[in-house]
């Protein structure tokens, strides 16, 4: 529909299923349970709205298109996506290889899964490209999922050489976009054969809806995801589809403008003596600040510090007057959250340990405030 993706942000209208005949210049929000079969006619038949909505198909066939895949669904909170990823391709007693830095909501959800389905959970470390390819190589392994950036330890995972172990072996590979987005990176033209990402962050920019998406390479898939979300009521609702869709727009200038920020801040805090390490992947420090040029377009807006004691680390989110104590990220306001506390409390110390997460380190999302604000934020906070 367009070459270009930054084009394609500013017209979401234009790939709404239906034509509407007031040529409005938002795609209007069908806020209806139900629809009149009598009154519709051509290939777009609408019964029920978890079923099927135009308001919502209008946001999938627009994720489809800048995740260059067969498919979407949108679903109603971020890690609704995660989970209908989980129903449509696992079963009872299949194995699943996860990255282990990964997102504490897909933590405690793998947890669950593991108990009441019997699922057979194997955490690695993907930088580790022999390990990982010996255990897709001595395991019958159903799926493999990462982040990329992961999070909390923003490490930074080779999608492409992932992708190629996980085709040698008939996996299917899994990625969760959502700190990056498809702005940034496109997985699935990596090889990865599912993009997943929660909407709730950078890509609604607003912070005032949660939401999620899952886009599939091949149509097969597609029409999994889409039997499995109306089967189990995973679909994202008209209202909030619009109230994500008022973010897309403004996506690549917002992201653009939070990681010029996020990298002056984190430079800054690199050589603070009440900072022990920061780890930013547009930071020289970085140990794979290369593949993350590579990868990604664009540096997302969130770090980690490690103060030099909990202490500290507490004294600067309990007095920041900026910063909130908040989880989630992408958002207009600058936040900091303690991951062993918030997000990532699912985790057990040993386990934040072998991701390089203490109680010491504090994670940061940078919005939008005067960057010598947020300087004299934490300076302020740690007297």
């Amino acid at each position: 529909m367009y070459k270009n993706l930054d084009t394609a942000l500013c017209h979401l209208k234009e790939f709404a299923p239906i034509k509407d005949s007031t040529g409005a210049s938002h795609f209007p929000i069908y806020n209806t349970a139900t629809f009149d079969l009598k009154a519709q006619s051509g290939d777009n038949i609408y019964d029920y709205t978890r079923s099927g909505n135009p308001t919502r198909q209008t946001l999938e066939n627009f994720f489809a298109y800048a995740e260059n895949g067969s498919g979407a669904v949108c679903t109603h909170t971020g890690i609704a996506s995660v989970a209908l990823l989980f129903e449509t391709v696992l079963k009872a007693n299949s194995t699943i290889l996860v990255e282990a830095d990964c997102y504490g909501g897909t933590f405690r959800l793998l947890k669950i899964y593991k108990d009441k389905y019997n699922l057979n959970v194997i955490f690695a470390n993907f930088n580790d490209l022999k390990g990982f390819e010996n255990i897709l190589k001595t395991s019958s392994v159903d799926l493999v999922l990462c982040e990329s950036p992961t999070n909390p330890g923003l490490k930074i995972v080779d999608l492409a050489a992932i992708s190629k172990i996980c085709k040698k072996y008939k996996t299917l590979f899994a990625v969760d976009n959502s700190l990056a987005t498809f702005i940034s990176q496109k997985p699935l033209d990596l090889g990865a054969d599912f993009s997943l990402f929660s909407t709730t962050k950078f890509i609604s920019g607003h912070g005032s809806v949660i939401a999620g998406a899952v886009v599939a390479k091949k149509k097969e898939w597609f029409e999994k995801l889409s039997f499995y979300s109306n089967a189990f009521g995973r679909n994202q609702n008209p209202l909030d589809v619009f109230l994500i869709s008022l973010g897309v727009s403004s996506l690549k200038v917002r992201m653009k403008a939070q990681e010029k920020s996020s990298k002056k801040l984190a430079s800054w805090l690199e050589n603070q003596d009440f900072i022990k390490r920061v780890t930013n992947a547009s930071l020289k420090s970085h140990p794979q600040r290369k593949l993350a040029k590579e990868q990604m377009k664009i540096i997302p807006a969130v770090f980690c510090a490690d103060f030099k004691s909990v202490e500290l680390a507490e004294k600067f989110i309990k007095n920041a007057k900026i910063f909130g104590e908040k989880c989630s990220f992408g958002s207009p306001d600058s936040r900091a959250e303690i991951p062993s506390k918030i997000s990532h409390a699912s985790f057990s110390k040993a386990e934040l340990e072998a991701i390089g997460i203490s109680d010491s380190t504090v994670r940061f999302s940078i919005g939008f405030e005067n960057l010598k604000d947020l300087k004299e934020d934490i300076l302020k906070a740690l007297k």
